[in-house]
């Protein structure tokens, strides 16, 4: 019954925030996140305690939610937890009051309107990580699309409309391709006269032909492409990012975009193994080429937050190639560093939106001087700065280097190329770091102030995790390695 909880509590809170108006609904969201954040901790304390060696099983079992939803068509109410979708309702729960307890600095109109949708989108995303029906992850797959398109549209910048237009195209047409997919998938499982179903396990299970799995395979995967994104279906990915309000930005950024990443992990690499062996190099080779590509748009960029975005772009294209090299490395570097970047790039989006609302601008180049009144800022900024460049003993160094150790393992060339990321993200990151910061004085230098206390309640737990996953990676690597390995069974590379 947790995971029902963690499913529903969200939304039945934001029915609730109908009712509170201004300060009153900003308070009651956040309540209602950090009771979600306690109960998800919860949820993880229960299954380390009931975890036996050799059977993690037998700890999530009692995660599990199975009952019929359409009854006389095979699909159910299916949710559950392993540890692989238990560390992404732990990074949504423990992201969601921090993205919450961010925006308290602006005064959105129709505040209830507004957390009410980042409430709903948080059952969305959660719903994502917890399906084991196919209907049921598309379901909640197209609801956590809804809040942050309103999310974006209404309460984003002056090119608003055109910019989340152009998301919603990309990523409805993405998901009908895998409505389609799941639909043939659906209808297969009913062959030789057996009962058809939608369960995960049910399309475990199928046969497919190489022909078969090799269209399957992009039919599925392009709606993942979508959202993760991977180069070239990331268009819509920096002009969203830098038109949404920063709430929205940081909820595409810190946990949208692992959706894509999960989906593959959990939905494409077990039921379409052919296809992912057929087309696995293709997908390693556009992985790489958005590795670089959007590293050197990085380095020209002069507006923070668009940077910001490129360098998103960069990450998730080597969390894409560890998942494909198909090893086990890879695999795990692509869980721990969908938290380390979770972390890291809600907190620059943060840092961006500190420096811009006290400044009022976010361009590199009007910037200056910023470090000599704001210490604390500084501190933070370069801490998070670090660990997304992955500097040892922070979090982005574990993911990272498991990264490139499994795309090395999978092919030597592109594992070279795919290490030249951290070299460039050394480059925007710090030189960013260098013009803002410690660049020659501006009108800003006296003015500015430094945190308060309410940026820093935000800061700080994102700054221990970044220390936290950085010296004791294996308190996570732990959690998924039961699931990892699972998924290399079933695709046949353990």
């Amino acid at each position: 019954m947790l995971t029902a909880f963690l499913l529903f509590f969200p939304v039945a809170a934001a029915l609730l925030l109908h009712f509170a108006k201004g300060n009153a609904a900003r308070v009651m969201a956040l309540g209602a996140a950090l009771v979600e954040f306690a109960v998800a901790v919860f949820a993880a304390v229960t299954a380390a305690s009931n975890m036996t060696p050799g059977n993690s099983e037998a700890a999530y079992s009692t995660f599990v939610v199975n009952i019929p939803w359409i009854a006389s068509a095979g699909i159910n109410f299916h949710i559950g937890m392993d540890g692989l979708s238990l560390l992404l309702v732990l990074l949504t729960t423990f992201l969601v009051p921090l993205i919450i307890l961010a925006s308290f600095r602006h005064d959105y109109p129709n505040a209830s309107a507004f957390y009410a949708l980042i409430l709903f989108m948080q059952t969305g995303l959660i719903g994502v990580f917890v399906s084991l029906d196919a209907f049921l992850f598309y379901f909640f797959w197209e609801v956590a699309l809804i809040p942050i398109y309103f999310l974006a549209g209404v309460w984003g910048s002056e090119r608003r409309i055109a910019v989340t237009f152009k998301f919603f195209l990309y990523t409805i047409i993405g998901s009908l391709f895998m409505l389609a997919a799941f639909v043939y998938l659906y209808f297969q499982t009913g062959a030789n006269g057996a009962v058809r179903s939608s369960d995960i396990a049910a399309f475990y299970n199928l046969t497919l032909t190489a022909s078969q799995q090799a269209w399957v395979f992009w039919l599925i995967f392009i709606a993942f492409a979508v959202k993760m994104p991977i180069f070239p279906f990331h268009t819509w990915q920096p002009d969203t990012y830098t038109e949404s309000p920063v709430p929205a930005t940081m909820l595409l950024s810190g946990i949208m975009l692992k959706m894509g990443i999960y989906g593959t992990l959990r939905w494409l690499l077990p039921i379409v193994p052919l296809g992912t062996s057929q087309w696995g190099k293709l997908v390693m080779i556009l992985a790489v080429i958005g590795i670089i590509y959007g590293a050197i748009i990085a380095i020209r960029q002069r507006d923070m937050k668009r940077l910001i975005a490129y360098s998103s772009l960069s990450h998730v294209g080597l969390m894409a190639a560890g998942v494909f090299s198909l090893t086990f490395m890879g695999l795990q570097g692509a869980v721990i560093q969908m938290l380390a970047h979770g972390v890291n790039v809600v907190g620059m989006f943060f840092i961006g939106d500190i420096i811009q609302r006290r400044t009022g601008t976010r361009q590199i180049a009007e910037l200056g001087g910023l470090t000599k009144h704001t210490p604390l800022l500084s501190v933070c900024f370069l801490v998070l700065l670090l660990g997304t460049v992955a500097l040892p003993l922070t979090n982005g160094f574990v993911g990272e280097f498991l990264l490139l150790a499994g795309v090395y393992q999978y092919n030597m060339w592109l594992g070279a190329v795919a290490g030249v990321t951290i070299i460039l993200a050394a480059v925007y990151l710090l030189r960013m770091f260098q013009r803002v910061m410690l660049g020659p004085e501006t009108s800003f230098t006296s003015t500015i102030q430094d945190l308060t206390g309410s940026e820093l309640a935000v800061l700080v737990p994102l700054i221990v995790l970044v220390f936290w996953i950085g010296l004791f990676p294996n308190t996570f690597l732990r959690i998924s390695e039961p699931a990892v390995l699972q998924i290399l069974t079933l695709v046949g590379k353990r």
